[in-house]
């Protein structure tokens, strides 16, 4: 199955296209959640998503549940691309429910970010490789985001059976990562397996791997304090708690 989306915000409501296995409704003046509509991604399958914010609009991206990555009957491999554009003075928030891969099943996602020198953009993903008592099963994510012309993050990381990160010392199988920008904080890390870095053109990656989705780092500091850039503000002050958005 193919399945395409096409979100465009540009000041009014958000317009919507779709066709195939994923559709999305407005659920606010500038939020939209995402539905699947038949079961997609199976091996063979291929998701492609676009999101648009004009000049000064804003929206903020959901899901209403998990996607679950399964193999298919002549395939294990399955394809999600997503491609996020934010003009100048736009504001994007994206946080969408876990991307589950089943066992025996192979996904591959690629997002592309476009930010102009003003937009302002928060972008959470969190992988789980396996559902309970499963270990076989692969996820790719490429992460890949420019500022005006300029290059701004090129990130690859891979989990599951046969992977790099698949060896006696460490097998990871769930990531929590976000992308914030702009964001001048300084390095922080959390233990061995997670950090919060900052980009050379602006912005900041937080990326935490773990065995199970439950027990990793998420993007907050050790106090529970939380570490995201509020989409349309500043960075919280670390010495209050401050809600991260949901």
């Amino acid at each position: 199955m193919r399945t395409e989306l096409r979100i465009v915000a540009a000041g009014t409501l958000p317009e919507i296209h779709a066709s195939g296995g994923l559709a999305a409704r407005r659920t606010g003046p500038d939020t939209v959640h995402l539905i699947g509509t038949a079961a997609t991604p199976l091996g063979g399958d291929e998701i492609d998503v676009s999101v648009a914010v004009g000049p000064g609009a804003r929206l903020t991206l959901r899901s209403v549940a998990a996607t679950i990555a399964l193999p298919g009957a002549a395939t294990r491999m399955s394809f999600a691309r997503w491609r996020f554009e934010v003009a100048d003075g736009g504001e994007l928030d994206v946080e969408t429910e876990p991307t589950i891969v089943a066992g025996g099943a192979d996904h591959c996602a690629v997002t592309t970010v476009l930010l102009a020198a003003s937009a302002r953009l928060r972008l959470r993903e969190r992988v789980q490789v396996g559902r309970a008592d499963e270990e076989r099963g692969a996820w790719r994510g490429d992460l890949i985001a420019d500022l005006a012309n300029l290059p701004l993050l090129r990130h690859r990381l891979e989990l599951g059976a046969h992977t790099a990160t698949d060896d006696a010392l460490a097998a990871p199988r769930a990531l929590d990562s976000e992308l914030v920008y702009p964001d001048d904080r300084p390095v922080e890390t959390f233990g061995l397996t997670a950090a919060r870095l900052p980009l050379a053109a602006g912005g900041s990656l937080f990326t935490a791997v773990g065995p199970r989705l439950s027990a990793t780092v998420s993007p907050r500091t050790s106090s529970g304090t939380a570490v995201s850039v509020p989409v349309g503000g500043q960075p919280p002050d670390r010495g209050r708690a401050a809600a991260t958005p949901r």
